[in-house]
C-alpha cells in the first residue's frame, strides 16, 4: 500500500494508520529536486524507518534503496513547465519544446510535453563580396625583418540578413629592412637555490639560516657591433630559510557532543552534534584531524504532521431548472448549482477555505432550434502534435448561436446577476466547404527535430 493510500485511510482514524503492518524500511529525505524528479542528497535524513513514518510529513520523499527512483509523499502533481527550448533553426520557422514532470503518488492528467512553432529571424543570412585589397602598409620595424599588411572591406556587395563574406579581411607578410639590429643583454633563468646555511629553525629566536641563487647575462649576451645594452639589476639573490620544520604533532578529535534538539515537532528531523580537534591540537605542521567537526543524525518524533484539506475540482453545473415550471427553449430563466468537497484533511490540518457551493442564473437551450447564428473567428493554432519527426498544428471555426429575445442580465430588488445559457442548442450557419457546424484546417510544423 502506497503512502498516499495510507494517508487517505488515516481519515478513518490515526490509530489504524500508525499500526498498519507490511511497510518496508526506506531511505528518507526532507526534500526533492522537482525539476528532475530526484531526491535532494543534501536533505538526506537517514534509513531504518518505514515509508509510512517518512510520509508522516507529506512534504518529504523516499527511496526503497539507493538505486531506486525518488518517490514524493504527497499526492501526484505536475511540476512547473520547463523553459521553452531554443528554436530548432536560427532562421525561418522551427519549433521549440517544453516539458514538465509528474511528481507524487498517482497519475497526473494532461501532457508532459508541448511543442509550438517559433521564428527567430524571418530570413536566412546571405553572403557578401569583398572590395579590392588596399595598399601594403609600411614595414613594422626599422631593422631586420618585420610585418606589412593590407585590408579589404565586405561591401561588394554588402551581405544580406546579417550575412558575411568568406575569407580573411586582413593579410600579413614578412618584410626585410636589410638593416642589422643591436642585441641587448638579457638574464638567463635563476639557478636553483643553494643549500640552507643551517638544518633547522630555533623556535622563538627570530634568526633564520639563509640560501643563495645566481643568474648569468647570456640570454642573449649583448652584441658588440652594433653595441647592445648590458643586463641590469643584480646577478645574485639571498633569502631566509623559513620553511625548515619544527617537530610535528598530529591532532586528535575529542568526543561527540549534542548541540541541538530535534529540528522538527512532527515526522522525522535532525539532531546536530559537534567535536573539537584538541585531544591534542595539531602543532608544528602536524596533521589536522581527518573528517568533519559536525554531523547530523536522524531523530523520530513518532508524531504525524498536519495535512491541510484541499478542494476537489468543481463538477459540471446541474441541469438548468425552475421549480414547478418547464423552461427549456423558453425565455424564462432558471438556476444551476454545483458543489465541491474538502478532501485530505487529517492530523489537525486546516479545513478548506472558501465556498462549498455555487449557483447561477441560466436559460435552458438544450436541443433548442436557434434560427440566427454566425461563424466564430479562427481559434489560435494548437500546439504541435509531436516533439520529433512529422508534427502538425490545427485551428477551427465553429457555428455559434445568436440569442435574441433573452435577457442576458437579470435585475431583482436585491442584486444584478449575469445569466448563462445552458445546454447545446441546434444551430446552422451558411456552408463553408459543405460544413454548417464546424470547419478546421491543419498545417505541418516546420523544422521539427528528427526522431
Amino acid at each position: 500500500m502506497s503512502p498516499l493510500s495510507l494517508l487517505l485511510h488515516a481519515l478513518a482514524g490515526v490509530a489504524l494508520f500508525l499500526h498498519l503492518p507490511g511497510s518496508d524500511a526506506v531511505l528518507c529525505y526532507e526534500d526533492s529536486v522537482e525539476e528532475v524528479g530526484t531526491c535532494a542528497e543534501h536533505a538526506y535524513l537517514g534509513e531504518g524507518v518505514t515509508d509510512i513514518e517518512c510520509c508522516w510529513n507529506i512534504k518529504y520523499s523516499y527511496k526503497t534503496d539507493a538505486a531506486s527512483p525518488c518517490q514524493a509523499c504527497r499526492p501526484a502533481q505536475w511540476s512547473e513547465w520547463s523553459r521553452w527550448s531554443p528554436c530548432t533553426v536560427s532562421c525561418t520557422e522551427g519549433v521549440e519544446i517544453r516539458r514538465r514532470t509528474c511528481i507524487g503518488q498517482g497519475d497526473c492528467p494532461g501532457l508532459s510535453v508541448e511543442v509550438q512553432s517559433c521564428v527567430l529571424q524571418e530570413c536566412c543570412p546571405g553572403d557578401g563580396g569583398w572590395s579590392e585589397w588596399s595598399q601594403w602598409s609600411p614595414c613594422s620595424v626599422t631593422c631586420e625583418k618585420g610585418q606589412t599588411k593590407r585590408t579589404r572591406e565586405c561591401n561588394n556587395p554588402v551581405p544580406t540578413c546579417n550575412g558575411s563574406c568568406q575569407g580573411p579581411r586582413k593579410e600579413e607578410i614578412q618584410c626585410d629592412t636589410h638593416q642589422i639590429c643591436p642585441i641587448h643583454g638579457s638574464w638567463s633563468e635563476w639557478g636553483q637555490w643553494g643549500q640552507c646555511s643551517g638544518a633547522c629553525i630555533t623556535e622563538g629566536s627570530g634568526i633564520f639560516p639563509t640560501q643563495t641563487r645566481h643568474r648569468i647575462c647570456n640570454n642573449p649576451p649583448p652584441s658588440s657591433s652594433p653595441p647592445g645594452e648590458p643586463c641590469k639589476e643584480d646577478r645574485q639573490q639571498n633569502q631566509d630559510c623559513k620553511t625548515l620544520p619544527f617537530c610535528p604533532v598530529n591532532g586528535q578529535w575529542s568526543g561527540w557532543k549534542k548541540v541541538s534538539e530535534c529540528s522538527v515537532t512532527c515526522g522525522l528531523g535532525r539532531v546536530k552534534e559537534e567535536r573539537v580537534c584538541d585531544n591534542p591540537a595539531p602543532k608544528h605542521r602536524g596533521k589536522a584531524c581527518a573528517g568533519s567537526p559536525t554531523r547530523s543524525i536522524i531523530c523520530n518524533t513518532e508524531v504525524p504532521c498536519p495535512i491541510d484539506g484541499q478542494w476537489s475540482e468543481w463538477p459540471e453545473w446541474s441541469k438548468c431548472e425552475r421549480l414547478r415550471d418547464e423552461i427549456r427553449c423558453k425565455t424564462r430563466s432558471g438556476l444551476q448549482f454545483r458543489s465541491r468537497k474538502c478532501q485530505g484533511e487529517s492530523f489537525g490540518g486546516k479545513w478548506c477555505e472558501g465556498s462549498k457551493q455555487e449557483s447561477r442564473s441560466c436559460y435552458n437551450v438544450e436541443k433548442c432550434l436557434i434560427k440566427t447564428s454566425q461563424w466564430s473567428d479562427w481559434s489560435p493554432w494548437s500546439k504541435c502534435s509531436a516533439v520529433c519527426g512529422k508534427s502538425e498544428k490545427s485551428r477551427e471555426r465553429v457555428c455559434q448561436p445568436i440569442y435574441t429575445g433573452y435577457e442576458e442580465v437579470l435585475i431583482t430588488d436585491t442584486k444584478v446577476s449575469e445569466v448563462f445559457f445552458s445546454g447545446t442548442p441546434k444551430v446552422k450557419c451558411d456552408p463553408i466547404n459543405g460544413e454548417t457546424n464546424k470547419v478546421g484546417e491543419t498545417t505541418e510544423c516546420q523544422n521539427v527535430p528528427a526522431c
